[in-house]
């Protein structure tokens, strides 16, 4: 057992080969954490670390994963608020001379261990401004597969048009409720997805007014363009809350990759243009995702600027 630091709803504690991340339970803890426990995280699954000045005299220890290394993560696509991200531990300001002593131990750890990022030079980040468009981190090469387990088990949760479960190896079922579902699904029928069957998982946070948990299948076929029309979405409304959808969209994620098949294009929803130019829903669609990524703090506002006209230049 390695170094044990305290801070604000978590603990981490160093050991020779792992960073062990331990949540509180408390009633402020935020619920996602209470969810995830507590998380085994391999050297070789992490970037970085960093430390910077948090809110209302605090600082901020912020281990920062590898691109591809956390089905949780990977299943956020950044959209996780900066109370929820179980990457950061909060600390008092008094504390900052501990924490600065920890970063720098963990660092070493990173630069020895050699299958983490930082044994291959790219542990000299100093915050989320490496972030590039793609999501990957500027220099940082993605793992090539997942090294920090999802959480386990079957699992369930209700959306506003249906329940979701999931067996926690090889099934997923949609459910639909009568009272949310649209007559498109009922049409539909309720759903039963082999994970054999599928490529991704794509979840939109029910933070935010559209969220939704959509299953992308392996045949590349024709999609509905509405996530509340498609019989392989569930959409949250004012249910699915963050640690319930997320961590479910996380565990399948992992066992779709665990089938270690090879993904296949996916095909663009009903009605999208193939041809010179793009379907203009398709490209505002994407133009506020990106401006989410833009407030999230992890695109420039060059990058922003850049990638903005890109795509109207697509229209």
């Amino acid at each position: 057992m390695g170094d044990v630091l305290a801070g604000i709803h978590a603990t981490w504690e160093l050991e020779s080969d792992a960073l062990v991340i331990r949540f509180d339970r408390g009633i402020r803890t935020p619920k996602l954490f209470h969810a995830l426990r507590e998380r085994r995280v391999p050297h070789e699954a992490l970037a970085s670390v960093t430390l910077t000045p948090g809110k209302r005299g605090t600082v901020v220890l912020h281990a920062v994963p590898r691109p591809g290394a956390d089905p949780l993560m990977e299943a956020a696509a950044g959209q996780l608020k900066e109370g929820s991200d179980p990457y950061r531990l909060v600390l008092p300001a008094e504390r900052e001379p501990l924490a600065e002593r920890y970063r720098d131990e963990l660092r070493t750890l990173l630069s020895s261990d050699p299958g983490a990022a930082g044994a291959a030079g790219y542990d000299g980040l100093d915050g989320l401004d490496a972030y590039v468009p793609d999501g990957a981190l500027a220099g940082v090469p993605p793992a090539d597969r997942f090294l920090v387990a999802p959480p386990s088990g079957p699992q369930s949760f209700k959306a506003y048009d249906g329940k979701a479960s999931f067996d926690g190896t090889s099934e997923v079922a949609f459910r639909w409720s009568w009272t949310g579902a649209s007559s498109e699904k009922w049409k539909a029928g309720d759903q039963v997805f082999p994970v054999r069957d599928l490529c991704g998982v794509e979840w939109r946070s029910p933070d935010g007014v559209d969220g939704y948990l959509r299953l992308v299948p392996r045949n590349g076929g024709p999609r509905a363009g509405l996530p509340d029309q498609d019989p392989a979405c569930v959409v949250f409304g004012r249910y699915g809350p963050v640690y319930e959808s997320l961590t479910f969209a996380a565990a399948v994620l992992a066992a779709i990759r665990a089938k270690d098949r090879a993904p296949v294009p996916v095909a663009a929803p009903v009605g999208a243009r193939d041809a010179g130019h793009r379907d203009p829903g398709a490209v505002a669609e994407r133009i506020r995702h990106l401006g989410e990524l833009h407030q999230a703090g992890l695109v420039t506002d060059a990058e922003f600027s850049a990638k903005k006209a890109e795509l109207l230049a697509e229209l």
